[in-house]
């Protein structure tokens, strides 16, 4: 069985990691090259760094924070934000990352997912899908207007998942389960799935959303937006069948450390590397 991954992730803005809920009221949390050495001492099996307002503000990723972030980590590194065109990803991948984030990109040029596949190998495409829970009425089921949507029952209520891009600000109308099949035809070699509805809540990851896309691909699903205890932890690999979870207030706040999660992912028979 292969092991789960535990992936801290830091959000930069204008070169400090922040941290918020549901994608707004951003508070400082650190230096990104700091955090990350940390991380690496501590046994993250990998590192995310997210440019979070690189897209909206369409400029480029900071490169010069990557080599220093790069420079300090001997563990995978998967950079995202602002990455637009097959030459981003040279020049990110030539900073010393290892993997590339993309998601209003990929919404926006679907044919970057399957040129970038090709060239760098799908390994390195990683594509993130920010996601939002859009509730529906019940006598508004069998509606036209909603197409090929996939409608969930979760607590009584329905509603289909809705892909967002710039950094959460602006709905697709797209379908998170059919955009995930989507992206796995085009070449991508990993989901980054989160919940901008759990985002920063510490309420637990979006079991529901997580298991409907990891069922419905092949590609290793990574979980993201809500972990604030252990147990959230484990549900998203028990309930959620994710691959990965990833995580940000509990471990930026020093709440838990790497080593206490994997610890007691392993007394729960969660496979990890320790």
């Amino acid at each position: 069985m292969l092991t789960k991954r535990i992936i801290p992730c830091l959000d930069i803005k204008e070169g400090r990691v922040v941290k918020g809920t549901n994608f707004v009221e951003l508070k400082d949390a650190g230096d990104p090259v700091e955090l990350s050495k940390i991380y690496n001492e501590q046994g993250a099996d990998e590192l995310v760094f997210l440019d979070i307002t690189a897209s909206y503000e369409k400029r480029d990723i900071l490169i010069d924070l990557v080599e220093r972030t790069a420079e300090q980590v001997f563990i995978p590194l998967t950079v995202g934000g602002g990455i637009r065109t097959v030459d981003d990803f040279r020049k990110i991948l030539r900073a010393g990352a290892d993997k590339i984030s993309i998601n209003t990109a990929a919404v926006k040029n679907p044919e970057l997912i399957k040129n970038a596949s090709e060239i760098f190998g799908s390994q390195c495409v990683v594509v993130a899908i920010d996601v939002k829970r859009n509730y529906i009425d019940k006598d508004k089921l069998e509606s036209k207007e909603l197409g090929d949507k996939n409608i969930i029952k979760i607590d009584n209520k329905y509603c289909w998942f809705e892909v967002y891009i710039y950094g959460g600000r602006k709905g697709t109308g797209i379908d998170a389960i059919n955009w995930s099949k989507e992206v796995e035809e085009l070449g991508a070699g990993e989901i980054l799935l989160t919940s901008m509805d759990a985002d920063g809540t510490k309420n637990g990851y979006d079991i529901p959303l997580t298991k409907s896309v990891s069922a419905s691909v092949k590609l290793p699903v990574i979980a993201s937006g809500g972990c604030g205890a252990l147990e959230h932890v484990y549900d998203a690999f028990e309930y959620g069948k994710a691959d990965a979870a990833l995580m940000a207030s509990i471990l930026h706040y020093r709440e838990y450390t790497i080593q206490e999660i994997k610890e007691y992912l392993l007394k729960k028979n969660i496979p990890v590397r320790l």
